[in-house]
């Protein structure tokens, strides 16, 4: 058996999804209130476990049974305000997964990180499965976070579990409206993405991804950490290429220094109105650096193939086209 968390999510749904396809026994940890709008008919094929990655009790409920875990719950946020948010989730809701998975006997867990995780010092171009975080202001809340839950996964490898981390680089492909990647590339679509950000980074497609934590999963190296990311791009590159395949017309690309402000009225505008504005001073930063990631290792020892991003495009804008439709 086995068990997902995060499966209502992105990268969750399209895991759950692929392992039901293949015949393979699921059980979601979810909320009640979860959307299942992703799952489709995969919500039928999979067994509901009602719980949260917060709750360790539901946590060692949900493991009963179960062979492999794949921790994918996890919280994207940027902002002072999301700070509480992403411990609670990311390092401490992974604790308590690592923890129930020792106490149930769990035989292996695949925990979701981050490229993020890795850290971003000043200097740093091209990262690999050996980097050394480093503290430095480049590093986000949300980086800070799944470092520190990275360590509670390799502290429970030192207690005896068998846990390998998978690091995918930026997620594209279809998804849900208004979230992630896909909201960037809705607000392209309509016209709403006036510039595009000016640095550089790495992408992988959503379906790579399920394909990388599968084969982690068989073929991982215990306590191990593997990047998943396909191709290296500078931001102006991947918004061409997303508007090219929507038929859209490409933006301009924002300097440096108008993003840099426009975070700082983000994070004012936060504070005043107590939400998270899309554009802060974290994002605004990783949005400017020049880093990128070496996804190699994925590729010699666990088998994948990557999808170039241009064939990523094209089925996002497909998905939109028969949204629309």
């Amino acid at each position: 058996m086995n068990l997902i968390t995060g499966a209502t999510g992105f990268v969750g749904s399209a895991l759950a999804r692929r392992l039901a396809e293949a015949g393979e026994p699921v059980r979601i940890l979810r909320r009640a209130t979860s959307r299942l709008d992703l799952l489709g008919d995969t919500s039928d094929a999979v067994e509901h476990a009602i719980g949260d990655v917060t709750d360790i009790e539901s946590l060692e409920r949900a493991m009963d049974g179960v062979d492999t875990v794949f921790h994918v719950a996890a919280i994207v946020a940027f902002g002072r305000r999301a700070r509480p948010r992403l411990r609670r989730v990311n390092v401490e809701g992974t604790a308590n997964v690592v923890n129930a998975a020792l106490h149930t006997g769990v035989r292996r867990l695949v925990h979701t990180s981050s490229i993020a995780a890795l850290g971003r010092s000043a200097g740093a171009t091209i990262l690999d499965e050996s980097a050394v975080w480093t503290p430095s202001p480049l590093n986000s809340a949300y980086a800070i976070s799944k470092h520190d839950a990275e360590r509670e996964v390799q502290r429970s490898v030192a207690e005896g579990l068998d846990a390998v981390i998978v690091n995918p680089a930026l997620i594209w492909g279809p998804g849900r409206s208004g979230e992630g990647t896909f909201d960037m590339a809705e607000r392209l679509a309509r016209g709403h993405l006036p510039l595009a950000p000016p640095g550089t980074t790495s992408v992988v497609d959503v379906e790579d991804v399920v394909s990388g934590l599968i084969a982690a999963r068989d073929r991982g190296g215990r306590g191990e950490r593997t990047i998943l990311a396909a191709e290296t791009l500078p931001w102006p590159t991947i918004v061409a290429t997303l508007a090219d395949a929507l038929g859209v017309d490409t933006p301009r690309t924002a300097p440096g220094w108008l993003l840099s402000a426009g975070g700082v009225l983000g994070d004012a505008v936060g504070l005043v109105t107590r939400s998270e504005p899309p554009l802060t001073r974290e994002t605004a930063r990783t949005a400017q650096a020049e880093i990128g990631y070496d996804g190699s290792r994925a590729e010699r020892e666990l088998g994948i193939q990557y999808r170039p991003f241009a064939e990523t495009a094209r089925r996002i804008a497909n998905h939109l086209s028969a949204s629309d439709s």
